[in-house]
């Protein structure tokens, strides 16, 4: 389960548009950071995909992917036009499909790598969702996990909520600030469709007429959209983002990101029982089974755009770091993780603190929290000092100290988190977690082959 949101011109503290995402998956769902530069192909080459293969494009653009690392495609990420997408499971009436077929993050994947604005993103996606169809297990060990897609799609100038049914799909361009999760949010009023969008509706007596059609209330699953919570989280954001507008910033959305809820000192990740929280900390092996395992921030403002990522599990315990696609490359954040343990990976070398702040929340998060946000607070102010009045035409220095600036906080924040790893450990656990979340954690982590 996931969270997306967005806010445009209108709702940020300078005009620009500010997108932010955290992706839940299964806790050892390792997910691989990665950059990739634009490249031109032979005409007729073949694209594998993590299903099925499909005609490559001549040239693709250069991509930052947050992508789980057994999918081709990814939950989240940005292209060097300054186009961003995020994706959400949804569930609906219509069949999910067994049959491998084009997984959402597949399509998030290809409309960056193959668009230069958010509708022609959403163009992309939508004329390959129409040919080849979405289908095919997503989960990484829940095998069973079969759902459909939506998207919130964003560029410098505008953004767009995309949501799709199998083979349907409408879009709305948003208006201020907008939220998405687990569940179809448009309703009655969407600026662009699927042909076949209300005629199926009708044809299956979910509507009588396009005149009493909502796309939500017509094509939502009841069990699954209810019980994923996505009604509560989205109502949440939304209304954190509705609070903020006017001065919404990227230190607003990180904010957003880390939300439990409930005060920090009295949230105890074993006493959450179903996915209802924005920073998700898996608990069980059903209701909350989901946690979050990457998040991304975006402020797109047209010049240089900063990609504000985390490239570990748990924002609430982890520290934003910038990509800019004018350095020319990303940090070394080591080789693309798997769903075990491996210390030379940045995925992993987090999540050994992650493992370490759930055994007694608000105390150990309380040891570096404060230390956190002074990081992250130095990281955000030098890079707005960096890039003031800077253009895209300054060249191959510029790049230069692009690079070396975003290097630096990748390296300070591991320094960090390795001195954070060692005092939690050395902090004695005050009040100890249920016999059902310890054993839980004690699985996974024997999974992984971590000692958390």
């Amino acid at each position: 389960m996931c969270d997306t949101f967005v806010a445009t011109g209108a709702a940020t503290f300078d005009g620009s548009v500010i997108f932010a995402k955290n992706s839940d998956r299964e806790p050892n769902e390792a997910q691989a950071v990665e950059y990739y530069p634009a490249k031109v192909y032979k005409k007729g080459e073949d694209l594998k995909l993590t299903y099925i293969t499909i005609p490559q494009a001549v040239e693709t653009r250069g991509v930052l992917l947050s992508r789980p690392f057994w999918i081709w495609g990814a939950e989240m990420g940005a292209n060097d036009a300054g186009v961003v997408i995020g994706n959400e499971s949804v569930f609906t009436k219509l069949p999910m499909r067994k049959e491998k077929m084009l997984l959402g993050m597949d399509l998030l994947r290809l409309g960056l790598e193959r668009a230069d604005t958010a509708e022609g993103a959403l163009d992309v996606m939508a004329e390959l969702l129409g040919r080849y169809g979405q289908g095919g297990p997503a989960g990484y060990e829940d095998k069973k996990l079969l759902y459909h897609n939506s998207f919130i799609i964003a560029d410098p100038k505008e953004a767009w909520v995309f949501e799709t049914a199998d083979y349907e799909w409408a879009a709305v361009k948003v208006k201020g600030v907008r939220s998405i999760s687990n569940r179809i949010t448009i309703g009655n009023e969407f600026d662009r469709s699927s042909p076949g969008l209300v005629e199926t509706a009708v044809k299956k007596g979910w509507c009588k007429s396009g005149e009493d059609f909502d796309f939500d209330r017509c094509y939502s699953d009841w069990f699954f959209s209810t019980f994923s919570m996505a009604r509560q989280r989205c109502e949440r954001t939304q209304e954190m983002i509705d609070g903020g507008a006017g001065k919404i910033a990227p230190p607003t959305m990180m904010s957003y990101l880390r939300d439990h809820n409930i005060d920090d000192e009295k949230y105890r990740t074993q006493k959450r029982f179903f996915m209802d929280e924005i920073c998700m900390h898996a608990a069980n092996g059903l209701p909350r089974a989901s946690q979050t395992t990457g998040s991304l921030v975006s402020h797109l403002t047209g010049k240089i755009n900063t990609h504000w990522i985390t490239g570990t599990a748990a924002p609430c315990t982890s520290v934003f770091k910038p990509f800019y696609f004018e350095a020319g490359k990303l940090p070394d954040v080591g080789p693309e993780p798997t769903g075990r343990f491996d210390k030379s990976t940045l995925w992993w070398r987090h999540e050994r603190l992650h493992r370490e702040v759930i055994k007694d929340y608000p105390k150990r998060m309380k040891a570096y929290r404060d230390e956190r946000d002074r990081l992250e607070a130095e990281f955000l102010k030098e890079s707005e000092e960096l890039l003031k009045g800077a253009s895209k035409g300054k060249g191959e220095e510029f790049s230069k100290k692009l690079y070396a600036f975003s290097e630096n906080c990748f390296k300070r924040a591991g320094e960090a988190e390795d001195k954070w790893i060692e005092t939690v450990r050395s902090m004695p656990i005050e009040k100890k977690a249920n016999f059902v979340y310890s054993s839980y954690w004690k699985k996974q982590s024997k999974k992984a082959g971590i000692q958390a």
